[in-house]
């Protein structure tokens, strides 16, 4: 059964971007291997604000099919993408019980809250960056239900000072990743 994990950078305080929607701070270690990462997926689920933020910068997943979340935007606007605009729960399900390799949610805090209160969300891994933001949009916004997590690996990067966590949703039976 393929997963959804969600894998992102975080700073220290719980960020996964700046009060302006900035990833500057983000900085990319040299241990860390991200054509190996990218290989495992060939999904990736997006906010409709990262997808309009990915778009504009011209920038994509290459050989990922991506399914957009946005109750705004229309399916025949934006025919490279699968829009999905309802109660995710049965095409997610579905689409985990489908063959291929593991599926990326990537970003968006409130995304990650929705998916995850609907028990659709396999793993957590996030790269602590060493920085304090002191504001942004949040790993995890509330107001959200509480929900418990088991570590499944870590990994520090001296480098840099990046420690990446990956944490395996208690409410899911499957099984752990590699970490990022």
């Amino acid at each position: 059964m393929r997963r959804i994990r969600y894998a992102v950078a975080t700073s220290l305080d719980g960020y996964v971007a700046g009060p302006n929607g900035e990833t500057d701070w983000i900085i990319m270690d040299p241990e860390i291997d991200f054509g190996a990462i990218f290989k495992q997926f060939d999904t990736i689920l997006l906010g409709r604000r990262n997808f309009q933020t990915m778009a504009s910068a011209g920038s994509a997943m290459p050989g990922m099919q991506t399914f957009v979340f946005s109750h705004t935007l229309s399916q025949r606007d934006h025919p490279g993408v699968t829009i999905v605009n309802g109660n995710p729960s049965e095409m997610l399900t579905a689409l985990k019980e489908s063959r291929g390799k593991d599926i990326w949610l990537f970003g968006g805090g409130a995304l990650f809250r929705s998916l995850a209160e609907l028990r659709l969300v396999d793993s957590v891994e996030v790269s602590v960056i060493p920085v304090l933001l002191g504001a942004g949009l949040p790993l995890f916004p509330g107001p959200s239900n509480r929900i418990n997590l088991t570590l499944a690996g870590h990994k520090v990067y001296p480098k840099t000072g990046i420690v990446s966590l990956e944490y395996r949703s208690t409410s899911t039976s499957v099984a752990t990743s590699a970490v990022v």
